[in-house]
C-alpha cells in the first residue's frame, strides 16, 4: 500500500540530492580560477539535462529492472512498466516512478564528481561523449550489481546504503583515471593556482550538507526511524570530520583554514554515505575524525608527491573517502541499528568486513579500466583536451563565449 508520508518524503529527498548538483558547481566553480568557472557550472547543468532523459529512456532500467546478468536490461525502456504501483523489491510504499526519481539524482551527481579531476583542460564536446558512455557502461552496470534486484554482489550482502561504492568509490577512481591521462595543466610547475571565489567554495559546501540529509536519510525509501537514525549520524560525521580536518591543519601548518573546514565535512559526508543506514552516532564520529587523516594525507602529501593533477581533489577525497567509508561499514554495522543489515566485525561478524572489501576491489578495478577504455575510445574520435592557447585564455571563453565576471577588478 502506498504511504503519503513515505511518498512525500522521498519526493522531498529527491530534490535535496538534486541540489547537490548545482551546490557541487559552487563547491568546485569556486576553487578554478575566474576564467574557468562558467565551464564548472555548465557541465554541472548539462549533465542535469542529458542524465536526466538518459536515465528515464534507458538508465534507470539497466540499473534496477530485475536480471541477474551485467545489468538490467531493457524491459523498462523508457519507464515502460514503472508506473504509479509500489514495486517491493525496492521500495513497496511508494509509487515506483518515486523511487526511480530519487536514484536518477544520484546517476546525475555521480559523473558531477568526476569532474573535478580535470577541471580547465576538457572540450566540452568531449565531456558530454565522456559522461555518457560513462554512467551508460560503468554507473549503471555497477548501480544493478549493488543495488539492483538480481545483483550479483547485492546477491553476497553488499551493504551500500546511500552509495560510497555505487556513487564515490566509482566516481572518484574514475576521476583519477582521466587526471593521469589528461595530463597536468599548464604552468603548473610554477604554482598551484588559489580557489578564485572562497564563498562560493563555503556556499557550495553548505548546499551539499544540506542535500546529502536527503541523499543518506532519503535511502531509507521511507519516514521511519532508519531515516531519522542516517540524518543524526550523517550530520555527526560531517562534523567530526570538519573539526578532525581544521585540527589537522593547525597542527601541521599553524592555522585552520575554512577551505580545510569545507574539504573535512564534505569527506566526512563522502565516508558516512555507505553507513549511514547501519551504524550509531559513536561509530559515525569515529568514521569522521579518521577520514580526514585519510583524506588530508592523500591530497596534501601522496598526491604532490606522485606528481599527478587532480585538480579540485575528486580522487583524494571522493575515492579515498569512500573506501574508508564502505569498509567502515563492514567493521561498525549493526542489526541493533537496521535488522535488515548485517553485524560488522566488531559486532561478532567478520564475513561482512570482507564482502565491504571485495565489493570496493571490484568497483575499483571495473571503474578503472572502463574509464581508461572510454577516455581512450573520446579522445581517439573528437580528443579530448582543448588546445594551449584556448587553455591560456580559459574555458568560459573558448568553450561557451562567455565571461563570469565582467567588472574588471
Amino acid at each position: 500500500m502506498i504511504n503519503a508520508g513515505d511518498t512525500a518524503w522521498v519526493l522531498i529527498s529527491s530534490a535535496l540530492v538534486m541540489l547537490m548538483t548545482p551546490g557541487l558547481a559552487f563547491f568546485y566553480g569556486g576553487m578554478v580560477r575566474k576564467k574557468n568557472i562558467l565551464s564548472i557550472l555548465m557541465q554541472c547543468f548539462i549533465i542535469l539535462c542529458v542524465l536526466s532523459v538518459q536515465w528515464v529512456l534507458y538508465g534507470y532500467s539497466l540499473s534496477f529492472a530485475p536480471s541477474e546478468g551485467f545489468w538490467g536490461g531493457l524491459k523498462w525502456f523508457g519507464l515502460n512498466g514503472v508506473g504509479m504501483e509500489p514495486y517491493a523489491d525496492y521500495a513497496g510504499t511508494i509509487p515506483h516512478q518515486a523511487f526511480m526519481a530519487f536514484q536518477m539524482m544520484f546517476a546525475i551527481i555521480t559523473p558531477a564528481l568526476i569532474l573535478g579531476a580535470f577541471a580547465e583542460r576538457m572540450k566540452f564536446s568531449a565531456f558530454i561523449a565522456f559522461i555518457i558512455i560513462w554512467v551508460t557502461f560503468v554507473y549503471d552496470p555497477v548501480c544493478h550489481w549493488v543495488w539492483g534486484s538480481g545483483g550479483w554482489l547485492r546477491r553476497l550482502g553488499a551493504l551500500d546504503f546511500a552509495g560510497g561504492t555505487v556513487v564515490h568509490v566509482n566516481a572518484g577512481i574514475a576521476a583519477l583515471a582521466t587526471a593521469l591521462f589528461i595530463g597536468k595543466r599548464k604552468n603548473m610547475k610554477k604554482s598551484v593556482p588559489a580557489p578564485h571565489n572562497m564563498p562560493f567554495v563555503v556556499l557550495g559546501t553548505g548546499l551539499l550538507w544540506f542535500g546529502w540529509f536527503g541523499f543518506n536519510a532519503g535511502s531509507a525509501l521511507a519516514a521511519n526511524s532508519i531515516a531519522v537514525n542516517a540524518f543524526v549520524v550523517t550530520n555527526t560525521a560531517a562534523a567530526a570530520a570538519g573539526l578532525s580536518w581544521a585540527v589537522i591543519e593547525w597542527m601541521r601548518n599553524g592555522k585552520p583554514t575554512i577551505f580545510g573546514v569545507a574539504s573535512g565535512a564534505v569527506a566526512g559526508l563522502v565516508a558516512i554515505t555507505p553507513a549511514a543506514g547501519y551504524v550509531s552516532v559513536i561509530p559515525a564520529i569515529i568514521i569522521g575524525l579518521l577520514v580526514s587523516v585519510f583524506c588530508f594525507t592523500a591530497v596534501s602529501i601522496i598526491k604532490p608527491k606522485f606528481g599527478y593533477d587532480d585538480s579540485l581533489d575528486a580522487f583524494g577525497v571522493h575515492c579515498v573517502g569512500g573506501i574508508w567509508g564502505a569498509l567502515a561499514t563492514g567493521l561498525f554495522a549493526s542489526k541493533a541499528v537496521n535488522p535488515a543489515g548485517a553485524d560488522g566485525l566488531f559486532f561478532g561478524n567478520p564475513g561482512q568486513f570482507l564482502v565491504q572489501l571485495l565489493v570496493v576491489a571490484v568497483t575499483l578495478i571495473y571503474s578503472l579500466a572502463l574509464s581508461v577504455m572510454i577516455y581512450k575510445l573520446v579522445d581517439m574520435i573528437i580528443g579530448v583536451r582543448v588546445n594551449e592557447k584556448d587553455e591560456v585564455i580559459g574555458l568560459d571563453l573558448t568553450q561557451h563565449h562567455e565571461r563570469a565576471y565582467t567588472v574588471l577588478e
